[in-house]
């Protein structure tokens, strides 16, 4: 059984909803959430959820080797980004070769890049007067959103609809694909 650690750094409901969809599958395991945030919230939904968590600062990230010998040590195969706001390092890119997903939240290659997440993504697309937006789930490669495009699923976005709006219909699809197309990519 494949052994998953998801990276995070929010509130944690894609975290939650990806254990839930695989909590009664025998494809893999939720091994552990790391967080670059020790307070998110992430952390509470994983109590909660019977599953480990733990936090490691952005320095721990960016320049060393614990973030990866941690990684190593918990035999994990496979990583989902669910809401992680750093850069993954080289390190890990290179130790998990198409084995990390990200998903995000636009229609990739529009509204990608530094600082493009959350609510940032959501009122880009609509101060640009968008038709549509959307979800891209993708492998991660050393470039922030430029990996590989697994899956797009979109939804209209109407004139009168606030950033608000959008993100409310790009979170429905978040919850309704991301862990269905994770199942696929793991069973490939």
């Amino acid at each position: 059984m494949l052994n998953i650690a998801i990276f995070a750094s929010g509130s944690g409901s894609n975290a939650e909803n990806i254990i839930s969809y695989f909590k009664d599958k025998n494809i893999c395991r939720i091994g552990v959430i790391i967080s670059n945030k020790p307070d998110a919230y992430v952390h509470e939904r994983a109590k909660r959820l019977g599953v480990r968590s733990v936090a490691f600062s952005k320095s721990e990230f960016d320049s060393s080797d614990k973030v990866l010998d941690f990684l190593k040590s918990e035999h994990i195969d496979f990583i989902v980004l669910a809401g992680f706001l750093l850069k993954v390092p080289n390190n890990i890119i290179e130790a998990f070769p198409d084995k990390i997903v990200n998903i995000h939240p636009a229609l990739l290659p529009k509204f990608g890049g530094k600082g493009m997440y959350g609510d940032n993504v959501h009122k880009a697309v609509v101060q640009a007067g968008e038709p549509e937006s959307g979800i891209t789930i993708h492998y991660i490669n050393e470039n922030y959103d430029e990996g590989n495009i697994i899956f797009q699923a979109k939804c209209q976005v109407e004139k009168n609809d606030t950033y608000e709006d959008v993100a409310h219909k790009v979170h429905e699809l978040e919850y309704k694909y991301f862990p269905e197309v994770i199942e696929s990519v793991l069973r490939s």
